[in-house]
């Protein structure tokens, strides 16, 4: 029986022009997850990224923090889908950058939306696969540690691939899928508990490194 942990970036640039690149402050909840993992004596036998900038410098980030030294394997399934593509499938007209928190609402109001359309079928954004498609991408991953695996592995990803796992592995609906999605934290830790044949879920969300009152501003979404 083996552990799959599987880790959310760091905060990324919402709202600028390149969302794909960690903030300082998500360089520093990686570190700290890192460092974390190393106070617990938590050792990896293999990792698996996405192929997203974002995920490279957490992964960077946290290896630093807890001194590993490992060669991650580059996994274009763990990738996240494309926010952008997804509300411009339902909406035409041109939304302005999310800058204040009437941006941000409407900004997620319309993602949950267009996530909905495209998880069942509705709608094909542009240069997005399927849903069936993306599902297969996490699925697949999940296959790889399970047959190549039975210690410690970490996967870093994003908030889609993540939920999307965890409903894979509850066998949940797209619509409660959605909702795991929009409340997953950067940085959070989500556990699964595999054998050859499948995973359960241990736990979801978490952020132990972030516990302490002095790192309660270090808590973010996006």
């Amino acid at each position: 029986m083996g552990n799959l942990y599987l880790v959310r970036h760091g905060q990324a640039s919402f709202g600028a022009d390149d969302y794909d690149q960690l903030s300082d402050l998500g360089t520093r909840q990686c570190q700290r997850l890192g460092e974390y993992f190393a106070r617990k004596g938590l050792q990896f036998d293999a990792v698996l990224t996405g192929t997203l900038k974002r995920h490279a410098q957490s992964w960077q980030a946290l290896a630093q923090g807890a001194n590993l030294q490992l060669q991650p394997l580059l996994w274009e399934g763990l990738n996240e889908y494309d926010s952008e593509a997804l509300i411009t499938a339902i909406q035409t007209q041109p939304l302005a950058r999310p800058d204040s928190p009437e941006g941000y609402k409407q900004h997620f109001r319309l993602l949950r939306d267009a996530l909905t359309q495209w998880m069942n079928g509705v709608v094909s954004p542009r240069g997005m696969p399927s849903y069936n498609a993306f599902v297969h991408g996490v699925s697949s991953a999940l296959e790889h540690v399970r047959k190549q695996h039975s210690g410690n592995v970490l996967l870093v990803s994003s908030g889609g691939p993540i939920a999307t796992a965890v409903g894979h592995v509850l066998g949940l609906a797209p619509e409660t899928t959605i909702e795991l999605n929009m409340r997953i934290r950067n940085s959070a830790v989500t556990e699964f508990v595999f054998t050859p044949k499948r995973h359960m879920l241990l736990t979801y969300n978490t952020l132990p490194h972030l516990d302490d009152a002095e790192y309660a501003s270090w808590i973010t979404y996006a």
